[in-house]
């Protein structure tokens, strides 16, 4: 009879036990996802003596951020696409050209040389991350900047001294976007980013197009590697010059991701299912939640790339590769 009772506790406990800890690698208090990009073709130039220049920076930020409001973790990359072409009209740089992040490029990206404290672009980036972890984006949009743009607090300025505006901005524009979609505190955080310049052409009836698309995504991953929450966006960047090389596009215009255009992309008059693009984006990063990068990546597709089961099909209808390329990244990098 003991025995038996004693037979009966332990399976009890192993049950216990082993209920624990299926459901203990997401457990912590709920946290927002954040996303953000701010871009810039103001360094572009025309074409003259010297090849001309449509040059698209791109910094992004992807942050978890608190019930209060604080960011637990930050995560800061840039795109730099540089896109040549000549007085007469003509593209230089292949358009089969693939752009490494900053972040990519590491050492690669030669700051570091020209850097007074020796560091190197990504080294810096990450360092900024990590001084406003724990702070608020009030916080953060109080940090003391010189006249010429730089860290004016010795304790940041030991580790930061590139110009730091874009940096204060893109991250209180991540916290600002943050929502709740299933991330955990204790996930780890990572930032996915993939640039084209294949939709570049030269002029013919009308100006040449350097363009640069940038996708990227802030995707979180729980201790067992499954996708807690997931956000998508897009720079469709471009720069227009003439059949002389001048650049005809303005260089102070305002420039918006994807999901800040919304309706205003236009995707939705030419989509069979009838919906935007920021819509579509964000079926499918709803929908990979829960996967792991593998099933991510197994995703059925037709010849063309578009989803080919049919409930991710009635959401989303547009080529889902690039997507899956920038969340296999953010896992890469996930800290």
């Amino acid at each position: 009879m003991k025995r038996n009772i004693a037979l009966v506790l332990s399976l009890v406990m192993a049950i216990f036990t082993f209920a624990g800890c299926s459901s203990s690698s997401n457990t912590g208090e709920a946290v927002k996802t954040g996303l953000a990009v701010i871009s810039s073709i103001s360094k572009s130039v025309d074409a003259g003596e010297e090849d001309g220049l449509a040059e698209v920076d791109s910094t992004v930020a992807a942050v978890i951020v608190d019930k209060d409001g604080k960011i637990l973790n930050c995560r800061i990359d840039a795109a730099q696409t540089k896109i040549n072409f000549t007085t007469a009209g003509k593209l230089t740089t292949p358009l089969d050209t693939v752009f490494k992040s900053k972040q990519e490029l590491g050492a690669e990206y030669g700051l570091g040389e020209a850097s007074g404290i020796k560091k190197e672009w990504n080294e810096q980036a990450d360092a900024f991350a990590k001084y406003v972890t724990g702070k608020t984006a009030a916080e953060v949009k109080g940090i003391a900047v010189t006249a010429e743009g730089v860290a004016a607090d010795k304790d940041l300025s030991s580790s930061v001294t590139i110009h730091i505006g874009d940096f204060i901005a893109v991250v209180d524009k991540a916290v600002s976007n943050a929502k709740d979609l299933g991330a955990k505190s204790g996930d780890k955080l990572g930032l996915g980013v993939l640039t084209s310049i294949s939709g570049s052409k030269e002029p013919a009836d009308a100006d040449g197009l350097a363009q640069a698309y940038t996708n990227y995504t802030a995707t979180t991953f729980a201790a067992d590697g499954k996708i807690t929450s997931s956000l998508i966006d897009a720079s469709q960047t471009n720069v227009n010059f003439s059949k002389e090389g001048k650049i005809t596009s303005d260089l102070k215009a305002e420039l918006k991701t994807k999901q800040e255009l919304g309706a205003a992309y236009g995707m939705i008059k030419a989509s069979s299912i009838k919906k935007e693009w920021n819509e579509q984006a964000d079926a499918f990063a709803q929908y990979v939640a829960g996967k792991t990068v593998a099933e991510v990546k197994g995703i059925a597709v037709t010849a063309e790339g578009t989803p080919s089961d049919k409930d991710l099909a009635s959401s989303v209808t547009i080529h889902i590769g690039d997507y899956e390329t920038i969340i296999e990244k953010a896992s890469g990098n996930a800290k």
